[in-house]
């Protein structure tokens, strides 16, 4: 079996003079605490803290980083277990599964999912072999021993990997009931939750009148109006700030801002309850809602955050199958200046007001996304996400975004990620990818070593405990 082996200086320049500034740059932040503002780990993991299924289940089945890949070579998703709508047979045999992934591991070659997985490897479980054919059921063998074990246990797991703080996103209909077991139980870890309310702004959604009678039921009461549902929301927040929220999450398809009058508003929702809301009726409430939403966070203190331009479950077929976040999501083009005009000019100055933006589209880091955030107090640049969370992805979005924002307007590194295993690996590829980044900018000139030192402790730690107010709960003004 061929040995796996991860070279310290992995992802650094080749440059000598660079990797050394790179080297000690890194070294400076790799062992401080993890921070995780956004994320979709179960937080029924940690509050049962059972152990994990075999390896197959751990790192295949739930990955759609891993499956998307495979599928694109011509892999049925069925052969990979992942479970059918209609519940038809599926492969259900972990080795079965976990031989396959290894047969085609080769193609994660060169990509952030490889790395990942490699770093999950080697340093999580410790193997010393390169995933292949010949070494999958070795490897197989080595991850369930592991997993057996109670260091293995997510409790143990979110202490060894020196995870401060981790969210997790949660629906507004979300009981939080994980949540509270962890709170009530004997253990510190933090975990706190998201409030995602968007399922109830998609008003032309065949489940949108079934996603309200449930959050109607969890508010304590029927609701028959626009003034009625906000006042439900403003509740529901504050149910999630006593739960530890510290933000809220927003999935648009565009990040389109515009401020209805309370008549508009409340005419919208009645074809909403009518069954008669259109898409177009749909892209002016979720506008409207937009704006709500920022209005509350500047009275509660919530974080806001806007995810953009995703054109969700574009391969219908495997969407009829399989169901959403299945590997079909593909990114859009995405304007923000003209979108977001009505919500920056109401509130980007107020100084209670945090806004996180992201992007799938790269072509507006330089031309929008950094002068607004240049310029607005309230706007911080999210980190480069999903398809750009990669080693040349993280590293354009500095070049194209540090000139004009600088680095003090982004929001740090959050992972993203189901895959609680890959936590440590994808904090550990940002820190030295923006440690090779700052040392290009040292060798260059263009900043100092004392500069670059502040800079990497701000860009891994400090910055994201700052934007999301982590060193104080969210209170009202």
């Amino acid at each position: 079996m061929e040995p796996l082996e991860l070279h310290p200086d992995r992802f650094f320049d080749a440059d000598p003079t660079r990797r050394r500034i790179a080297r000690s740059l890194y070294e400076e932040v790799r062992d401080l605490p993890i921070v995780g503002p956004h994320g979709h780990v179960d937080p029924g993991l940690l509050a049962t803290n059972a152990p994990f299924p075999e390896p197959a289940s751990l790192i295949i089945i739930p990955d759609h980083y891993i499956f998307r890949m495979l599928y694109s070579r011509g892999m049925r998703l069925e052969d990979l277990g992942i479970p059918r709508l209609d519940g038809r047979p599926v492969e259900t045999n972990p080795r079965t599964i976990w031989q396959r992934f290894a047969d085609h591991f080769y193609l994660f070659a060169g990509t952030p999912t490889g790395a990942w997985l490699n770093h999950e490897f080697y340093h999580v479980f410790g193997v010393r072999h390169r995933l292949d054919s010949d070494s999958a059921m070795y490897i197989y063998d080595q991850i369930a021993e592991c997993l057996a074990s109670p260091e293995f246990l997510p409790r143990a797991l979110f202490d060894r990997f020196n995870i401060e703080v981790l969210t997790t996103t949660d629906a507004a209909t979300a009981s939080l009931e994980e949540h509270r077991s962890i709170r009530d139980s004997d253990w510190d870890g933090r975990v706190i939750p998201c409030f995602r309310p968007d399922a109830l702004f998609r008003i032309a959604s065949p489940d949108w009148q079934q996603e309200l009678d449930a959050f109607g039921r969890i508010s304590g009461h029927a609701i028959g109006s626009f003034d009625a549902f906000i006042t439900a929301l403003e509740r529901r927040r504050a149910f999630f700030r006593s739960m530890g929220a510290v933000s809220t999450d927003h999935a648009v398809l565009e990040p389109y801002t515009h401020a209805l009058t309370q008549e508009e508003a409340e005419a919208l929702f009645q074809k909403a309850l009518a069954g008669t809301a259109t898409p177009a009726d749909q892209r002016l409430f979720e506008a409207h809602m937009l704006m709500e939403m920022a209005r509350m966070s500047v009275e509660d203190g919530m974080v806001m955050q806007i995810h953009p331009g995703s054109f969700r479950n574009h391969n219908q077929q495997i969407y009829r199958d399989f169901g959403p976040d299945k590997g079909a999501d593909i990114p859009i083009r995405t304007e923000f200046t003209r979108n977001l005009y009505e919500l920056c000019n109401a509130y980007g100055s107020e100084p209670n007001f945090t806004l996180v933006l992201f992007t799938l589209d790269e072509s507006t880091y330089a031309r929008e996304l950094a002068p607004l955030a240049g310029h607005y107090p309230a706007l911080r640049l999210g980190p480069a996400w999903w398809f750009f969370d990669s080693i040349e992805g993280m590293t354009r979005y500095r070049r194209l975004t540090t000139e004009t924002a600088g680095i003090y307007n982004t929001a740090g590194f959050n992972d993203d990620t189901r895959a609680f295993p890959s936590i440590p690996a994808r904090h550990d590829l940002c820190r030295r990818v923006d440690a090779n980044y700052l040392a290009d900018l040292v060798a260059r000139h263009v900043i100092d070593l004392s500069d670059a030192r502040r800079m990497i402790r701000a860009l891994s730690y400090d910055l994201v405990r700052e934007t999301y107010r982590l060193d104080r709960q969210a209170q009202p003004t």
